[in-house]
């Protein structure tokens, strides 16, 4: 077996693994996106916390989208050895790259600033949100609450002038540890119970080297990718 025809085999099978892949979580952000509560029975207050600050099934579903579209170029254009699908291919990874690149050095070099807008935006919504009638903020905060042990995105003051305390008069049992009485100023400031916040980004640092491990693995395949991608519509003419 040549060379060329190896690298056609393993690019066919590989872009074939990526279309399974997308379609997948096309499948897992439908899901969410539909029926979030039993998301979250699944995979418990982690999931629920997550829902808190993007809205994962839309973020699965475009994912799922771009993965079975980038899947289904390389993977026609290693079998029909079509140029103009090859070199699509290698566009199409190459810009994800360059953005994977952009979003991690952003990262890096404001997280402090991503964290602060982060919480003003989540905060906002818990104040607006939470206690209403049917409201799907507050069954996922509730459920990250209770099985985080917390209260409130940073403390028990994120819901000063919020939706529920304007109408209850008083904060979620929880901030209080749950006591059978009215859950007061005082009695949350002395039950002291941190934010969930804090315990969320506890929660990623402490899985901060599995991520990058996993998202250097995924840049070496974008490079091995776009490295066969470009040999075969380099050797196409000679073949």
């Amino acid at each position: 077996m040549s060379c060329f025809t190896f690298l056609k085999v393993m690019m066919v099978l590989f872009n074939l693994a990526i279309v399974l892949g997308g379609g997948a979580l096309l499948g897992t952000g439908i899901w969410v996106a539909v029926d979030r509560s039993s998301f979250i029975d699944v995979f418990g207050a982690l999931s629920s916390s997550v829902l808190q600050i993007v809205n994962v099934g839309y973020v699965l579903i475009a994912i799922g989208a771009v993965l079975f579209l980038l899947g289904f170029l390389g993977c026609c254009g290693a079998q029909k050895e079509s140029k103009c699908l090859l070199i699509m291919f290698f566009s199409i990874v190459l810009i994800i790259f360059i953005v994977e690149i952009a979003v991690a050095v952003l990262a890096l070099v404001y997280t402090s600033l991503a964290e602060t807008l982060l919480q003003g935006t989540v905060t906002q919504s818990l104040k607006n949100d939470f206690g209403k009638p049917n409201s799907e903020v507050t069954t996922i905060w509730n459920t990250t609450m209770h099985n985080l042990k917390c209260c409130g995105l940073s403390n028990f003051t994120d819901f000063n002038d919020s939706y529920y305390y304007n109408t209850n008069k008083e904060y979620p049992g929880i901030c209080c540890n749950s006591l059978p009485v009215p859950c007061t100023y005082e009695i949350a400031l002395s039950s002291n119970k941190t934010g969930c916040f804090p315990q969320l980004l506890s929660e990623v640092r402490s899985h901060a080297g599995a991520v990058g491990g996993v998202a250097a693995g995924i840049c070496a395949l974008e490079i091995a990718a776009m490295a066969v991608a470009m040999y075969l519509y380099c050797h196409l003419d000679e073949k």
